[in-house]
């Protein structure tokens, strides 16, 4: 029996299986962070391919958090309007639909990645300017952030919050605080990136502390029943970096705050990172943290065949599975590899024929 297609029950919502869509930005929204029918059909056909958990792209919780000016948001009511016919699509489907709210940061108004232009976008192209821990750009053709002072960390956490409410009002079933690659809550924890002397920075409380703010705000902002995930990078691959004995540590504390699941990838704080990038490569990550912390964990990162997904979960290396660039290449993989587990797998009637 696999363990893969199983579901997995993250408070009051009972996943179908234990395959997620990984966010991945689409750098596609419309004008000032609305969701596109780009986005419906996107999301919406990853539902109908069997995903379990649809997570949508890093969905900034205030315009200035977004990474491009193509980026979407949740900040207005709005972005609630725009976001229910995806969150509606997804679920008709069988899917259960999640937001990954998120603050870019240091990295924010940057071209999207296919702009043949690189670096900081001007305010005459609809830029912005940033903010981060401190007043050093990430890279030198980024634009240089402003440091966040004590009101803008309220600001943060208060963003945080009123997008995950916005959330539960558009539709979504449960929601991921983004804390990983080098954006705002990763810049806070990385020694790399945050070189404070107040009470969000210092030694590692200091620098946890924001992340657990937001935690513990978007908790208190969904009630008890909504999951709440969080994706951390368990390592910035740097000497002097954040570590994997930080992430176990944080991971217990993210936990205690009202975490469900914690989402293991690494990296982005840094440049001069050296990454052994290869199948599966952040998958002991995640088996540390789930054994080490006691707490459930997402698996990601070039996870490809159905036999090596089912091994992760099977093992208690993981609760569940993200899978990024593969569901780009084949929406309907939690299909494929549930037939090729010998899984029943229940085709929409349209469908059927192909199953």
């Amino acid at each position: 029996m696999s363990v893969l297609f199983t579901p997995l029950a993250l408070r009051a919502v009972a996943l179908p299986n234990r395959v997620a869509l990984a966010p991945m930005c689409q750098y596609s929204a419309g004008p000032d962070g609305l969701p596109t029918e780009w986005h419906r059909v996107h999301y919406g056909t990853r539902a109908v391919g069997g995903a379990g958990l649809v997570l949508t792209e890093a969905t900034a919780v205030v315009p200035e958090g977004r990474i491009s000016p193509q980026d979407t948001g949740i900040w207005s009511d709005a972005h609630v309007d725009a976001w229910r016919p995806v969150t509606a699509f997804v679920a008709a489907q069988g899917g259960v639909p999640a937001v990954q709210l998120a603050h870019a940061g240091f990295k924010a108004s940057t071209y999207r990645p296919w702009d043949t232009r690189r670096g900081g976008v001007p305010d005459a192209e609809g830029g912005w300017t940033p903010v981060g821990p401190g007043d050093t750009p990430f890279v030198p053709e980024y634009r240089v952030p402003t440091a966040l002072d004590a009101a803008g960390i309220t600001a943060v956490v208060e963003g945080f919050a009123a997008a995950a409410r916005r959330a539960l009002d558009a539709g979504f079933a449960a929601v991921e605080i983004h804390a990983a690659h080098g954006y705002l809550l990763h810049e806070f924890l990385s020694p790399l990136t945050n070189h404070r002397t107040d009470a969000y920075g210092g030694d590692r409380v200091g620098r946890m502390r924001l992340t657990l703010e937001v935690a513990r705000a978007v908790r208190a902002a969904v009630g008890e029943d909504v999951p709440v995930l969080a994706r951390i990078s368990a390592t910035d691959w740097v000497p002097g970096g954040w570590t994997e004995e930080d992430s176990v540590v944080l991971a217990g504390e993210l936990g205690a705050a009202g975490v469900d699941l914690v989402d293991c990838s690494s990296g982005g704080a840094s440049t001069t990172a050296s990454i052994p990038v290869g199948p599966g490569y952040q998958v002991p990550l995640a088996a540390r943290v789930r054994r080490e912390a006691g707490v459930p964990t997402g698996a990601v990162g070039l996870i490809v065949e159905p036999e090596h997904a089912e091994e992760i979960v099977a093992t208690g290396q993981a609760d569940l599975v993200l899978l990024g660039r593969e569901l780009l290449r084949d929406p309907y993989w939690p299909r494929r590899a549930a037939g090729k587990l010998g899984v029943e797998s229940h085709w929409p009637a349209p469908y059927a024929r192909a199953a």
